[in-house]
């Protein structure tokens, strides 16, 4: 497959879960078939909206082969299998291989602080050891540590199966910085945005798309900007910008934002379970109040 698809709008699914915690496939296949059905170039399993770090390596298994064989082929597939022990991302990386999917996003490791030549060496190793194409992950306000640019310009350089990387930091100057040094470096590398509302200075720049959370119940808003920023259409960016500025307000609601993804996706019409993983819990009311109105003030 060309890897054209890591582009554009590639929501970062979350796991359909029951009130006990429990994979409920059945929700899974209702919210697939939508997403499957929208205007999104591609989905992404077992990210941090996919509640990966709380869930057993035996059931993100389950989970990834059963969402890449409902996808069934009609968009491309994105498992993450990101872990903290460099063996251990290998072998859920080769299971993903394994069930057919099409790449994997590997977030670095967490607790234990690397320094940056033995960041270097996890994302080699797996490089060298797996036949996906990987996109590199950043989210140093979870992980504790950034992944810089002059290190991904190295791997990018170094790693051919490398191929992109989200990067989910609060600053726009640091994804212009990849833009400049690993892209500049290697002209096919994704930079892609976490932060949704980074999408548009994202592009602007040179970059190459969003893995929104949004996406997942509205994904006319993204995807409107992602196809209005490639026909030159400044009217339609603008008219759409407010409304996805307003939706990213949703993840300062709560830590983590599971439930509210969840929830945003059942109330714009899918019919799913809102479980989420413990130790996460659905939010008090007031947490709830401040969600509608947003959709609201959204437009949903």
């Amino acid at each position: 497959m060309s890897l054209d698809f890591l582009r554009g709008i590639i929501p970062p699914v979350p796991t359909i879960l029951n009130d006990k915690g429990e994979f409920d496939r059945a929700g899974m296949g209702i919210f697939i078939d939508r997403l499957v059905e929208s205007d999104v170039d591609g989905l992404l399993f077992l990210g941090s909206a996919g509640e990966f770090a709380q869930l057993s390596n035996p059931v993100r298994k389950q989970i990834a082969e059963f969402c890449v064989k409902h996808v069934a082929g009609r968009k491309p597939v994105i498992i993450g299998t990101g872990a903290c022990g460099t063996p251990e991302v290998i072998e859920l990386s080769d299971h993903a291989a394994s069930v057919g999917a099409d790449a994997v996003i590997i977030v670095n490791p967490y607790y234990s602080l690397m320094n940056e030549e033995r960041l270097y060496r996890h994302y080699r190793t797996i490089s060298e050891s797996i036949s996906l194409p990987i996109l590199m992950y950043n989210f140093p306000a979870l992980t504790g540590q950034d992944l810089t640019p002059s290190l991904v310009k190295r791997i990018a350089e170094d790693c051919p199966n490398i191929v992109g990387i989200k990067d989910t930091v609060d600053c726009i100057s640091h994804i212009r910085d990849l833009i400049i040094q690993a892209k500049g470096a290697r002209p096919d590398f994704r930079i892609i945005c976490g932060y949704d509302e980074y999408l548009f200075s994202t592009l602007a720049l040179g970059g190459d798309g969003a893995i929104p959370g949004t996406a997942n119940f509205a994904p006319e808003i993204t995807c409107g900007i992602y196809k209005a920023f490639q026909n030159k259409d400044m009217a339609t960016i603008m008219e759409l910008l407010p409304r996805l500025s307003v939706l990213s307000q949703l993840y300062a609601l709560d830590m983590p934002f599971s439930w509210l993804l969840k929830e945003a996706v059942r109330v714009t019409g899918s019919d799913i379970p809102t479980g989420v993983a413990a130790p996460a819990t659905e939010p008090d009311e007031k947490t709830k109040k401040r969600f509608r109105e947003l959709l609201k003030q959204a437009g949903f």
